[in-house]
């Protein structure tokens, strides 16, 4: 009986003491925190917000919006969007190696992309200029180009066309040639028979196309010096690819030996080839789209996320497809 009281009465002491300790410092925590400046505890809870939207950001969802109409009928200017990062594999670091993902970007999906323009200051710089973009409720953006407007960083397009694919566009319409096959398939065609049925928006009318080829082909007359004025356009907007193609064509037929404009006509008439590692984005609003007909198939290391839901404005909440 001795032995157990005595063991009764150490447990007893040890829990007295213990609790003593743990309400001493529950005591001195509430005191440091009421001895805290309420600016400091707001800027602590900023800071610690804008730290966890940052880790939410670069690993698992991140939040968009729209800045430009080249999807519109699926995103419109101001739309705010989740952009799902895990699908395809987040970055370690901005600019940095990307982790594993689920899979890659497929045909038909509205994938979120590195700008191919966009020169990178490093990734310590895009880390900065996102806190400070969050921390001031998205009103400071410091990546500014020379001109003081905010450099596009990223871009949002629909992926038509996967590693494999051969696709080319005449008259603003495009056309797929899929490995395999001799022949070409109109997209809108693809469309029915796949089940792809993703929005297409054209600004330009088709009756406007022979004007455009013959401005095309009076640029190239001024650039051979037979002509010493530039045609006027009279349509706006207007499809500048056709007017290149129709450029390129009586360059290249004047310059056969020039490679410059033997090369741009023969990818005019014969399309692009898409490598395994890339897929060919293009924007829903097709003549108001600034996409892989100029800058090229984009490579799968630079598809950042999958455009998954619109969450704003209210009255367009719901999935994208």
């Amino acid at each position: 009986m001795d032995a157990r009281t005595d063991f009764l009465a150490s447990l007893e002491s040890f829990t007295e003491r213990a609790l003593t300790r743990r309400k001493k410092r529950r005591l001195a925590q509430k005191k440091k925190q009421q001895a805290k400046h309420w600016v400091r505890d707001w800027a602590e809870a900023i800071l610690w917000a804008v730290c966890m939207v940052l880790l939410i950001n670069q690993y698992l969802f991140q939040m968009y919006r729209i800045p430009s109409g080249s999807m519109s009928g699926t995103l419109e200017i101001g739309d705010m969007i989740f952009v799902n990062k895990l699908v395809y594999g987040p970055e370690l670091l901005p600019g940095v190696a990307k982790m594993p993902g689920f899979r890659q970007a497929r045909r038909g999906e509205v994938v979120v992309f590195e700008n191919p323009a966009y020169l990178s200051k490093g990734p310590v710089f895009t880390i900065l200029q996102q806190f400070v973009y969050m921390a001031t409720l998205t009103l400071v953006d410091i990546d500014l180009d020379e001109l003081g407007q905010p450099r596009v960083h990223y871009l949002i397009k629909r992926a038509v066309a996967v590693g494999g694919d051969t696709v080319r566009v005449a008259d603003g319409e495009l056309s797929f040639r899929f490995q395999g096959d001799d022949g070409w398939i109109a997209e809108r065609d693809f469309q029915k028979l796949s089940g792809f049925a993703y929005p297409l928006r054209r600004m330009v009318a088709a009756d406007e196309y022979p004007a455009i080829h013959e401005a095309g082909r009076a640029l190239a007359e001024l650039d051979m010096g037979i002509i010493e004025a530039a045609p006027a356009m009279r349509y706006s907007p207007y499809d500048e690819r056709a007017l290149l193609a129709s450029r390129y064509a009586e360059l290249s037929a004047a310059y056969p030996h020039d490679p410059r404009f033997v090369s741009e006509d023969r990818k005019e008439r014969s399309g692009w080839y898409i490598p395994e590692d890339r897929i060919f984005t293009l924007g829903d609003n097709r003549d108001n789209s600034k996409d892989a007909r100029w800058f090229g198939a984009v490579s799968l290391d630079k598809v950042l996320g999958h455009a998954l839901f619109k969450y704003w404005p209210l009255g367009r909440v719901g999935g994208i497809k």
